[in-house]
C-alpha cells in the first residue's frame, strides 16, 4: 500500500448535496488523498470506522481560477470520494452533525 491508512482520508465532506445523499442513499463523503484509488479508500473506511462499504466512487476536483485584480491565482485540486455503506449500515461521525 503505498499510503498508511489513516493519511488517505483527510476530512470528511459535509455540504446540502451530501447531507442528502446520506439521507437518502446511505452515501458519505470524504476528501481524500490526491494519491488514494479506491482500494485503499475502501480499506481505510473499512478498518478506521468500522463499518462495511458496498461502493466507492472518486471524482477529481478541479480547483477554481480566482483573481484579484490583474492577479490570476488558482485553487488547489482535490479529490473527493463518495462511499456507499451497505444496507444497515450507520456512520456516528455524521449524526452528531
Amino acid at each position: 500500500m503505498s499510503e498508511k491508512l489513516h493519511q488517505v482520508l483527510i476530512r470528511p465532506l459535509i455540504t446540502e448535496k451530501v447531507t442528502s445523499l446520506r439521507e437518502s442513499g446511505n452515501t458519505v463523503a470524504f476528501v481524500v488523498s490526491s494519491r488514494a484509488n479506491r482500494v485503499e479508500v475502501r480499506r481505510a473506511v473499512e478498518s478506521l470506522l468500522k463499518v462495511k462499504v458496498e461502493r466507492v466512487n472518486i471524482l477529481n476536483v478541479m480547483g477554481k481560477t480566482k483573481r484579484l485584480g490583474r492577479f490570476v491565482g488558482k485553487k488547489q485540486d482535490w479529490k473527493k470520494a463518495l462511499v456507499t455503506l451497505k444496507a444497515g449500515e450507520k456512520l456516528e461521525l455524521y449524526e452528531s452533525v
